[in-house]
């Protein structure tokens, strides 16, 4: 009786566990890195349609995302191979991001309300990671571009705002990390609302101005991605294409200004 009594117990105590992603119950510190995507992705799949964020149903989730970044803050990147350590930091980096809207929501219409007059909201120290606090552009400038070198990134990291990519509703996972970082790159770039053609020139995001360095040719970027009609006519344009860099509009990605 005695051993089936334990059987039972860890069988509900695996159930448990296995049920936990589903439910929305983030992680403690020393469970499997496959836990920590989890976690991320209930949260993403719950508040955000369209790349759109529901900022206001995060706000009453605000403890399953506090103790989410708490546990990203608890990890080694620095043990991790090269795709759990991207998908880490973009991972880190959004959230971060959506936790800075949350403090402040509903009174924010924009991420660049916070800040001041001589810092940016990039430039804040607001994440603890590898034992010290640091900001945004220390994740996305000192360790996400020089080191990965991958400039799909730039359709992955959001920055809260309409004129960023998409938010993915789900996590960044290092297991089909490639495969994610092609989709979001993909979509923008084929998003008649975010790259078009009007006669010979091509209308590209500023991040393709603010990045340059990153892209180093971007007609043959977009072109790599770029499908159906809109690759066909950017075939028959040839060497002839003028880009223009678009307004960037700083507005808040919140559901709520869905029409």
């Amino acid at each position: 009786m005695q051993k089936r009594a334990i059987l039972l117990l860890t069988l509900i105590l695996l159930a448990v566990f296995m049920v936990q992603p589903a439910l929305g119950i983030c992680p403690s510190v020393g469970v499997a890195v496959e836990r920590i995507f989890a976690c991320w992705d209930h949260l993403l799949e719950a508040h955000v349609i369209d790349g759109l964020v529901d900022y206001g149903e995060i706000k009453k989730d605000r403890e399953k995302l506090d103790d989410y970044l708490e546990f990203l803050a608890s990890m080694d990147p620095a043990a991790m191979d090269r795709q759990e350590a991207l998908a880490f930091y973009i991972n880190l980096y959004n959230a971060v991001s959506i936790r800075l809207i949350v403090d402040q929501y509903p009174d924010i219409g924009s991420i660049k309300d916070l800040g001041s007059w001589f810092t940016t909201p990039w430039e804040l120290p607001v994440v603890p990671l590898e034992g010290r606090m640091v900001t945004l552009d220390h994740i996305e400038h000192e360790i996400i571009r020089p080191t990965f070198k991958d400039p799909r990134v730039h359709f992955a990291l959001n920055c809260t705002a309409l004129s960023c990519p998409p938010l993915l509703n789900q996590a960044f996972d290092p297991l089909r990390l490639d495969e994610q970082l092609d989709q979001v790159t993909r979509t923008f770039l084929n998003d008649p609302a975010r790259t078009w053609l009007t006669g010979d020139t091509l209308h590209l995001s500023r991040i393709f101005k603010w990045f340059a360095e990153d892209f180093a040719d971007p007609v043959a970027f977009v072109r790599g991605y770029a499908e159906g009609e809109f690759k066909a006519r950017l075939a028959a344009l040839g060497d002839t294409i003028k880009v223009r860099y678009q307004e960037y509009d700083w507005s808040l990605n919140d559901q709520s200004a869905r029409p």
